[in-house]
C-alpha cells in the first residue's frame, strides 16, 4: 500500500467561513462517508434566491465510493439540503430518532420517501460503513437528539462535535456524555473537529431551563394580554417550555407557520413534545377565547418575509391580526446578517401597538469558550480543525486551542473544498475540489449563477430600457419606432424630453449603421446600446440595462 493510500482525506464541502451549509466528506482509499448535509440562507445580494445548498460535484463524481450520510442533529443547516443532494447521491441516511423524523418530513414533501433508505441510531450505538466505524455520542443543543460522532478510521479516531453545548439540566433526556469523550481522549484521538459558532464569547452557556423562568415572569406580568412567541421551528425544547408555561397559566396554545406546524406534529408523534389534552387549538378557533387565554407559537423570529410573524406584522396574515396590547416575545437571537429584517418586523409590531420583548428569553445552543476548553481538554487530540463558523471564528478557535497547549502546526484552518490528507505522521492540504454555492430559486437548482445574479443586481440598481424598432429587410430603413420602454429607470410621463432625445439618439445610431451598410443584427444592437448608454450617462449619471429588440419586415 502506498503512503498516499494510507492517509485519511478530510474534505469540507461547506460550513467553513460561513454560518450554515455544514457538510464534510471523509475518504479512505475507495470509501467515503459524509457528515451532515445542510443549507445556508441567502445573503442580501442574492436577489430572489430561496436558499443555498452545497456543491456535491465531488460526491457525484465518486458516487460508487459513498457509503452513507451521517447526521449530527435536525437543524436546517445540517439536514436542509438532503432532498436536493439525494437526487444525485442516493445513499443511506443515518441519524437519531427526531433527526430522521424531520428528514422524513422533507423527503415526503419532495416525494422521495420510498426511494431513500433511512436508519435510526440511538446515542451510544455504533454503525460500520466500510472502513469507518461511527459512534453516536450524546450531546446537548437547542434541539433534542443532538450527537457528536466518534469516527474510527484505519489511521485513528476522528471526533466531530456537531453543534453542541454543555447543559447539565437539559429539558429532555440526559446531559452530554462527557465521560465518553474522556474515555476516547485517554485512548488517543487523532483529530478533533469542533463547533466554533460561539468561540468569541467568554464563560459558559446558560441552561435551557433558565428560559422557562423568564417565560414564567413574562406570563405572570401579562394576565389579560395575548402572548405571541416567535422562535425557531426546530427548537423543540423551547416549544416544550412555552407549552409548560402556558399550562401553568391556563392558556390555550396555537401553533402557526408551516415549518412550526410540521416540526411540532413530528415531535408529538415521536414523543419529544408533551402537550396536555385539549390544550392545543386551531388558528380558526382563536376568536372563541379571550386574549388572556391564548399563546401563539410562531415562526418568523429571523424576520423572514414569508414567515407567519412577518405576515402578521405587515397585516397580510389571513387569520391573525396584531392588536394593541399584544405581547410579542422573540425567543431567539438574529443570525448574523438578519439584523435588518428582524428590526423591520419589530418596528412594524410597535406601530401596531404591540409590546416586544427580546431580552432574557433565549439561550444559545452553542458552546462558549469555557465549554470548548473543557471538551478540548477531555479529547486531547493530536490535530484540530475548527469548523462551523465564519473565518474569524475559525481563527479565534485555533487561538483558543493553542492557549490550552496545542501546537500551532497541528491546527488546520481549512476553506470549503480543501482536501486535507492526514495520518499519525502529519497532515497537509494536497488539493481542492469544487465547493461553490449552489443557488435554489423556486424549482430551479443551480440555474441561477453569478451572471444572472449580476443582472438582477443591475436591474435592481439602475433599471431596464427596452428599445423596439422595425426595419425594412432589403433597405434597412426604419419602418416603425424606435420605441423605448422604461422599467425601473425613469417614470416616462415625468421624463418626456429625456425619452424623446433618447429616441433621436437611437435613430441616429441606426442611420449610421444603414450608411455603413451594417446588416448584422448583433452589431446593430451593439451600436444602439453603446450610443444610448453614452447619452444616458451624460444626462443622468445612470447606467440602466439596455435591451434592443429588432424586427424585420
Amino acid at each position: 500500500m502506498t503512503k498516499k493510500q494510507s492517509k485519511l482525506k478530510i474534505i469540507p464541502l461547506g460550513g467553513l467561513e460561513q454560518i450554515g451549509m455544514n457538510i464534510t466528506a471523509f475518504e479512505y482509499n475507495d470509501e467515503i462517508i459524509v457528515v451532515d448535509c445542510g443549507i445556508a440562507f441567502p445573503e442580501d445580494e442574492m436577489l430572489g434566491i430561496d436558499l443555498v445548498i452545497p456543491d456535491v460535484t465531488y460526491l457525484k463524481d465518486n458516487i460508487e465510493k459513498v457509503k452513507g450520510i451521517v447526521l449530527t442533529h435536525g437543524h436546517e443547516d445540517h439536514i436542509g439540503a438532503l432532498p436536493y443532494v439525494l437526487r444525485d447521491v442516493n445513499v443511506p441516511v443515518y441519524g437519531t430518532r427526531l433527526t430522521i423524523g424531520l428528514v422524513e418530513n422533507k423527503l415526503k414533501e419532495h416525494n422521495m420517501l420510498k426511494s431513500v433508505k433511512r436508519k435510526c441510531i440511538m446515542p451510544g450505538q455504533f454503525i460500520t460503513l466500510g472502513s469507518f466505524r461511527v459512534e453516536f455520542i450524546r450531546t446537548n443543543h437547542s434541539i433534542a437528539d443532538a450527537v457528536a460522532l466518534a469516527i474510527t478510521t484505519p489511521v485513528g479516531v476522528v471526533i466531530h462535535s456537531g453543534d453542541f453545548k454543555i447543559d447539565y439540566t437539559p429539558i429532555r433526556g440526559e446531559a452530554i456524555n462527557l465521560q465518553r469523550f474522556a474515555e476516547l481522549g485517554r485512548k488517543g484521538v487523532l483529530l478533533f473537529m469542533a463547533d466554533s459558532t460561539n468561540v468569541e464569547r467568554k464563560g459558559y452557556t446558560m441552561s435551557e431551563r433558565t428560559v422557562g423562568e423568564s417565560l414564567d415572569d413574562i406570563f405572570l406580568d401579562s394576565e389579560q394580554k395575548r402572548i405571541i412567541v416567535a422562535t425557531f421551528a426546530s427548537n423543540v425544547d423551547r416549544v416544550q417550555q412555552i407549552i409548560w408555561t402556558a399550562q401553568k397559566f391556563n392558556r390555550k396554545v396555537v401553533v402557526e407557520g408551516r415549518s412550526m406546524i410540521n416540526v411540532v406534529k413530528t415531535a408529538i408523534e415521536l414523543g419529544y413534545l408533551k402537550v396536555p389534552d385539549k390544550m392545543m387549538i386551531g388558528v380558526e378557533d382563536i376568536n372563541k377565547y379571550k386574549d388572556g387565554q391564548l399563546v401563539i407559537i410562531t415562526t418568523g423570529s429571523q424576520g423572514e418575509a414569508m414567515a407567519a410573524l412577518s405576515r402578521m406584522a405587515s397585516s397580510v396574515h389571513r387569520k391573525i391580526e396584531i392588536k394593541p396590547g399584544d405581547k410579542i416575545i422573540f425567543s431567539s437571537k438574529p443570525i448574523p446578517g438578519n439584523e435588518k429584517t428582524v428590526s423591520k418586523v419589530i418596528n412594524d409590531l410597535y406601530r401596531k401597538g404591540a409590546e416586544v420583548i427580546c431580552e432574557d428569553t433565549h439561550v444559545s445552543g452553542h458552546a462558549l469558550q469555557e465549554e470548548l476548553k473543557l471538551l478540548h481538554t477531555l479529547v486531547k487530540p493530536r490535530y484540530f480543525i475548527p469548523v462551523h463558523g465564519e473565518y474569524r471564528h475559525l481563527v479565534k478557535h485555533a487561538e483558543l486551542a493553542e492557549s490550552i497547549g496545542m501546537k500551532k502546526d497541528n491546527i488546520f484552518i481549512l476553506s470549503s473544498g480543501d482536501v486535507l490528507e492526514i495520518n499519525k505522521e502529519g497532515g497537509k492540504v494536497t488539493g481542492k475540489v469544487p465547493a461553490e454555492q449552489i443557488l435554489v430559486d423556486g424549482l430551479g437548482v443551480g440555474d441561477v449563477g453569478n451572471i444572472v445574479l449580476r443582472d438582477r443586481q443591475k436591474l435592481s440598481q439602475d433599471g431596464l430600457l427596452i428599445v423596439v424598432v422595425t426595419l425594412q429587410k432589403q433597405t434597412g430603413q426604419i419602418l416603425c419606432g424606435p420605441d423605448i420602454i422604461s422599467r425601473g429607470f425613469v417614470y416616462v410621463r415625468e421624463s418626456e424630453d429625456l425619452m424623446l432625445e433618447a429616441r433621436k439618439v437611437v435613430k441616429e445610431a441606426l442611420d449610421q449603421c444603414n450608411k455603413k451598410k451594417i446588416t448584422d443584427w448583433s452589431k446593430i444592437k451593439g451600436v444602439v446600446r453603446d450610443a444610448l448608454r453614452d447619452y444616458l450617462w451624460t444626462q443622468t449619471k445612470r447606467s440602466p440595462m439596455i435591451l434592443p429588440i429588432i424586427m424585420e419586415v
